[in-house]
């Protein structure tokens, strides 16, 4: 116990004549690089996500006038945080992200820095750099070893699979759970407990007395904010499969509403925890919907589909938002998945494709209540090809017959528009989502236009659903002075708050509500400026610009060009304005941001973007950076490289965003998902554009 106490001291009394970790890691990377292979230096702050990364290796592409396919490496400032303490010593695995080609990376990465080594996650992953350390016999690390331990609590805690739910992990051999319960005997504090806990418990490890005692150091230790310890969800757990006296007690202090304490709730079935999430789910709680349903399946009804239609009667009775039942359809649409997986022993992708097929079923199954047949519809309206795609696939097994499953979309199509006539996507879902669909939005039907008006009036919609829908009613030119006045009568207050959008295709509501009353020249349009230009918050400043594509001229223009030649961070000017200046000169943006090729006081990496953003004026992206597993870009890269009054360099970025996006590379993650038939359009396209011509 005194050696391995003293032997982190003993570390550090030896490390203060040595680098640190961070140097000597420093100092190998800036040794790498070579012909086709570059390394950007560590990062800042301003190299917070992979999307920053891509940006700066295109800058530095740029600046060292590099021509031909050069491969990249980088890590960012959220893995660089993740993996270095405040001593810059290595703490985790340091993840190095990439571009270009795999095989030129790794070669240029090679094995890493003395006493390290990076480990290749493969074409799709990150690679990841992190501490050689020593195993005894039995594979066990040594307790005084806080890198070796790590490790080893890693490969201990990664799943078996993680395409099911709730994951399951290997089992423990008798000397790993020895290892693991002499760690909690020892005298040390609750936070050294954490992962011992974790790895234990996730095969239902914890004894008794183990859970007693944590569970007094817990409550002492984090009074009050007991969702802080990383240890608190299998604690729970333990303390239900143990049925300790604390159990429903705690269940009431962390509170059901919280989707972690009811996911921990529906895997200890019993009376009193269908109670429980039966009650927090009628109070309108959405995160609770899972567990109820599964819950009432383990107690009450097995089959899915009559159990998620108890549920929505009872959800119906007590008027509960709408987010709940789409928490109830996605929910049962996991559980019968997870059914079917179990049962034939499908694997993900195989589940995936019934998960779709289940959609189309549901939409005309009339055993639910229409409200979760027309959220199936929605759902099923990007599957339905994917499903008739794989029915007429030769010798496909994983699904019903071909005759079955083509009957399902032959119904499903047939009441479809009835089912989704003025209903819209989930405003309170993610944002990716969102992004998902609006490419269904780059015309609009006066359905549409009605739904989208009664969205930006309903005093419910949050800043997301408001962002999304007044944005395309005000870029499709169809918004009106009742919707400046209904949202400065019931939502100024809430538009003033800070709302990132630099990932989504559409900007903060506020900046669209300003461009809009100034376009209109509405009387509150002053009111608007002057809050912009008001010192205080801080946050808007770096989105005033973007209001002057509202009733733009030339001062307006100006202003926004010396921010756009000027060194500062771009999150939309560029944007802003090839709009402003495309309407004051009456011509189409894309021709606007053509003649900007070549300018060097524009970034050739903020221009990409920009041209393919503009496009379709009446549908602007105003994504932070190209997305290259959106639709909308891929479709707009397309436009651009075939655009007949282009020059060859804008029709070039067009092509060559179009060659970089996933559909041609990863199309298993474009969103929405493509068929094969959509992947084989788009190949022929791109032969077809390299094909020289006579």
């Amino acid at each position: 116990m005194n050696d391995a106490a003293g032997a982190p001291a003993a570390r550090r009394r030896a490390a203060r004549g040595r680098p640190s970790d961070l140097a000597l890691i420093t100092a190998w990377w800036q040794g790498l690089g070579g012909e086709g292979f570059l390394v950007l230096p560590p990062p800042n702050r301003g190299r917070y996500t992979q999307s920053d990364g891509h940006e700066d290796a295109a800058e530095v592409h740029a600046e060292r006038g590099l021509t031909g396919p050069v491969s990249f490496a980088y890590w960012h400032w959220q893995s660089h945080g993740r993996a270095f303490g405040r001593s810059s010593a290595l703490k985790g695995e340091l993840l190095l992200h990439w571009g270009g080609d795999h095989a030129t990376v790794a070669a240029g990465l090679g094995e890493g820095p003395a006493g390290f080594r990076v480990v290749d996650g493969g074409p799709q992953g990150a690679f990841r750099l992190d501490r050689i350390t020593d195993r005894d016999e039995a594979g066990l690390p040594n307790p005084a070893d806080p890198d070796g331990v790590r490790q080893f609590l890693d490969a201990l805690d990664e799943p078996v699979d993680r395409s099911v739910s709730p994951l399951r992990y290997r089992p423990l051999s008798p000397v790993e759970a020895a290892w693991l319960h002499e760690r909690l005997d020892d005298p040390q504090d609750l936070a050294a407990a954490t992962r011992f806990a974790v790895s234990l418990e996730r095969r239902d490890g914890l004894t008794p007395d183990e859970t007693k005692r944590l569970l007094r150091a817990w409550r002492a230790e984090y009074k009050g904010r007991l969702t802080a310890w990383g240890a608190w969800a299998e604690l729970l757990h333990a303390l239900l499969r143990h049925g300790h006296a604390e159990a429903w007690g705690t269940v009431d202090a962390l509170g059901v509403g919280d989707p972690r304490v009811a996911a921990v709730v529906s895997r200890m079935p019993s009376e009193r925890g269908l109670a429980v999430v039966r009650e927090a789910a009628l109070a309108g709680h959405r995160a609770p919907v899972h567990a109820w349903l599964a819950l009432h399946r383990s107690l009450r009804e097995p089959d899915a589909v009559h159990a998620a239609a108890a549920l929505a009667a009872e959800l119906a009775a007590h008027d509960v938002p709408k987010t709940s039942l789409h928490g109830l359809y996605g929910a049962l649409i996991e559980a019968v998945t997870a059914d079917w997986r179990r049962e034939t022993g499908a694997n993900h992708h195989a589940g995936r494709s019934y998960a779709g097929l289940a959609a189309v079923r549901f939409a005309t199954d009339d055993r639910l209540p229409r409200v979760l047949r027309v959220l199936a519809a929605d759902a099923a309206r990007e599957q339905v090809e994917h499903i008739r795609e794989e029915a007429l696939r030769p010798g496909q097994t994983d699904l019903d017959s071909t005759a079955d499953v083509l009957a399902a979309v032959d119904r499903y199509e047939a009441a479809r528009d009835g089912l989704l006539s003025g209903t819209g996507p989930e405003l309170t879902g993610s944002e990716t989502k969102l992004a998902d669909v609006w490419h269904r939005y780059r015309t609009l039907t006066d359905v549409d236009v009605r739904w989208l008006r009664d969205r930006v009036a309903d005093p419910t919609t949050g800043l997301q659903g408001l962002g999304f829908c007044l944005e395309l009613l005000v870029a499709h030119g169809l918004a009106t002075a009742s919707d400046v006045e209904a949202l400065l009568l019931r939502r100024l207050k809430d538009l003033t708050k800070k709302y990132r959008t630099t990932y989504t295709e559409w900007r903060h509501p506020l900046v669209t509500l300003t461009c809009l009353a100034l376009d209109l020249d509405h009387p509150a349009a002053g009111k608007l400026v002057s809050w912009w230009n008001a010192a205080r918050p801080l946050w808007k400043d770096e989105l005033r610009l973007l209001t002057h594509l509202g009733a733009p001229d030339e001062a307006k223009a100006a202003e926004l060009w010396d921010f756009v030649t000027s060194p500062a961070h771009d999150v939309g000017q560029l944007m802003t304005w090839v709009l402003v200046r495309a309407r004051l000169d009456g011509e189409h943006p894309l021709l606007v941001a053509d003649r900007l090729i070549g300018n060097p006081d524009i970034r050739e990496y903020v221009l990409r973007r920009v041209l393919i953003g503009v496009a379709d004026p009446e549908q602007p992206l105003w994504h932070y950076a190209v997305d290259p597993r959106s639709v909308c870009w891929w479709r707009r890269a397309q436009e651009v490289a075939e655009h007949p009054g282009l020059s060859p360099e804008a029709r070039a970025v067009g092509l060559s965003v179009a060659r970089e996006h996933y559909l041609i590379r990863y199309p298993d993650q474009v969103s929405p998902a493509p068929t094969e038939a959509d992947r084989a359009k788009a190949v022929a396209w791109l032969a077809q554009q390299d094909t020289p011509k006579p």
